[in-house]
């Protein structure tokens, strides 16, 4: 095995996006739903609106130039690419952070916050609270490689990221995640417990309620969460966690499929009062679904599921943690829910808007959490 880690562009063959445009054109559609809102699932009308829009406006040209201005790497570990963008501060005395995303997000989703966090003095901020950062693609996302053999779970991936940071020259650093990079976070901090100094997450889907009497406004709009995720929001996660292979074939064949599978949580999950255009413009919630067409990651992103649902005991981070609890979260952290997996919470941030998407929706905020969380630490 190598360690070697070489340069990476973008660079997208002009045959794919010729087919890409083909197959918006040509798409089956099916009828349009029966009711008036998104509860039957996305539209027909906005899908379609979004495909022609992606197939005669969106300039994925200019897109991947703006991507493109990251530096990126990739690198083989345990067999596997990884994709990184490592965007190195100019201060040295900043501190190795890695943030990992989640389904359906992407390393797009930081587009708005790696030079903020990088390069501080530039973005409005101190030298003291520079970091270098590292946002590898998860195996099976983006440009990373796809695993050939089972066992790629969230324990294997943090594995796996702990030996990039390593690999980076990195023996100190902190680390931060949403969704499943929430997941792969509190891993590296439960296990990499030498090198990784402190994290950060905003997801805590693993914690289990505990409510003693009558349960507090923080704790009821978490049960509300449960209960609403768990009666409508939870069909995707059955599917992928139980025939992640069946959903795939839709998925990567069919460019309409993989962008009503990925907009509908960005409709569901994002603070978006009823649109996820609301918040996010159409050119970047594109180019998050780009990096799940280019490669046809329809199926190796989902078996991320399949891998880690019930695969072993929670992890027990006994490190330094930080929390922001964005409300329009699927299931926003309550503190007494996660004090038993998570011993030494430094931080606790209740922010007023935002959701799941963090970094993508409220780039600023998410920015000063991350520095007031990972100030004390340096």
């Amino acid at each position: 095995m190598t360690d070697q880690i070489v340069p990476f562009r973008i660079d997208v063959p002009d045959e794919l996006l010729a087919d890409l445009q083909q197959r918006l054109t040509n798409t089956r559609w099916p009828e349009q739903e029966l009711v008036d809102d998104w509860s039957q699932g996305i539209p027909l009308a906005y899908v379609q609106e979004v495909c022609r829009y992606w197939a005669d406006d969106y300039d994925w040209r200019a897109r991947e130039a703006a991507l493109n201005r990251f530096d990126q790497f990739m690198t083989t570990i345990d067999g596997v690419d990884i994709h990184f963008v490592h965007a190195r501060s100019p201060n040295p005395d900043a501190i190795p952070l890695i943030i990992t995303h989640g389904w359906p997000g992407s390393i797009v989703e930081f587009h708005k916050v790696i030079e903020p966090l990088a390069d501080p003095t530039a973005n409005g901020g101190d030298a003291v609270d520079a970091f270098h950062v590292v946002a590898p693609s998860l195996p099976g996302f983006g440009f990373s490689g796809k695993p050939t053999e089972t066992g790629w779970g969230v324990p294997k991936i943090a594995e796996v990221f702990a030996e990039l940071m390593s690999r980076l020259g990195y023996d100190r650093y902190v680390a931060q995640g949403g969704d499943w990079g929430s997941a792969v976070t509190s891993s590296l901090g439960a296990n990499d417990s030498d090198h990784c100094a402190a994290i950060h997450v905003t997801l805590a889907m693993g914690s289990r309620p505990n409510v003693d009497g009558e349960p507090t406004p923080e704790e009821q709009r978490a049960l509300d969460g449960i209960a609403h995720y768990r009666d409508w929001d939870s069909g995707y996660s059955k599917q992928q966690s139980t025939r992640p292979q069946t959903v795939g074939y839709g998925l990567v064949d069919s460019p309409a499929a993989q962008a009503a599978w990925i907009l509908e949580k960005f409709w569901a999950w994002t603070d978006c009062d009823g649109h996820p255009e609301n918040v996010l413009d159409r050119d970047e919630l594109l180019d998050n679904v780009m990096l799940y067409w280019i490669n046809g990651n329809g199926a190796s992103s989902a078996r991320i599921y399949w891998e880690s649902f019930a695969r072993g005991p929670r992890p027990v981070v006994s490190i330094p943690s930080g929390f922001a609890v964005y409300p329009k979260e699927i299931v926003p952290p309550v503190r007494a829910w996660v004090e038993d997996a998570y011993t030494d919470i430094r931080h606790w941030s209740t922010l007023d808007k935002g959701g799941h998407f963090a970094a993508f929706e409220l780039p600023d905020v998410f920015v000063d959490d991350l520095r007031t969380c990972f100030r004390q630490f340096r």
